[in-house]
């Protein structure tokens, strides 16, 4: 699970790159970054900053609530509630599914527009970009992970830092990994975005087949 927290976290830093470089200078992940963004905005009087923050958001709060949907419907259909147990639920690897459909859809939308989209292709690769990026944080919540987050990771920072100052607690791989990765799938999307830019939708989407590979054998053990 720590290897699975990992590689979604190297999926966001990667995902992010791509969404601030190419898709309006907004975060398809970090909520917290485009809040700010929209208030610098609205200061400024930038249309297009508000615009591209908002739609941003929008699809974020979207993935969020599909995600939630997925796990609710699937404990009406089993009349229990296994997941809060269960380090992969079933639902999960459909819910991953449903990002990486996302995801290739931008990827796809990136190559025809050879790196370079804009206009309201722009809007509506950002949208898809964030929506994923909501799901994959609905279904983190459903999972077995505990003391991490894959796309906001300001808490997890802190979590660490904080275990390692205090003498009596541990640190572990874990939140470390997962800040690791991060800093990882960005510096390699930046490289692509600097020197082979077709190439940028393809670590996340990696990452992602990845994820859903090792939860499934999770979910068998």
């Amino acid at each position: 699970m720590t290897v699975i927290a990992v590689l979604l976290t190297f999926s966001s830093g990667a995902t992010d790159v791509a969404s601030f470089t190419r898709l309006g200078d907004v975060f398809a992940s970090v909520m917290t970054g485009n809040m700010v963004l929209l208030g610098l905005s609205l200061a400024r009087g930038s249309v297009s900053l508000a615009s591209h923050t908002t739609v941003a958001i929008a699809g974020y709060v979207l993935g969020v609530a599909a995600g939630t949907r997925v796990a609710w419907f699937h404990s009406t259909r089993t009349n229990s509630d296994p997941d809060a147990n269960s380090p992969w639920p079933p639902h999960i690897t459909l819910t991953f599914l449903l990002q990486f459909l996302l995801l290739a859809g931008v990827a796809a939308g990136w190559e025809i527009t050879g790196s370079r989209p804009g206009g309201a292709t722009q809007f509506v690769m950002l949208a898809a970009t964030s929506c994923a990026m909501g799901i994959q944080s609905s279904a983190v919540n459903d999972m077995g992970l505990k003391e991490v987050s894959t796309t906001y990771l300001t808490g997890t920072l802190t979590g660490l830092v904080g275990a390692l100052a205090h003498p009596a607690r541990r640190a572990g791989f874990r939140r470390g990994g997962v800040l690791l990765g991060l800093a990882c799938g960005a510096l390699l999307a930046g490289i692509f975005v600097a020197y082979v830019p077709d190439l940028v939708p393809a670590p996340p989407l990696g990452a992602l087949v990845a994820v859903i590979i090792l939860g499934s054998r999770v979910a068998i053990t």
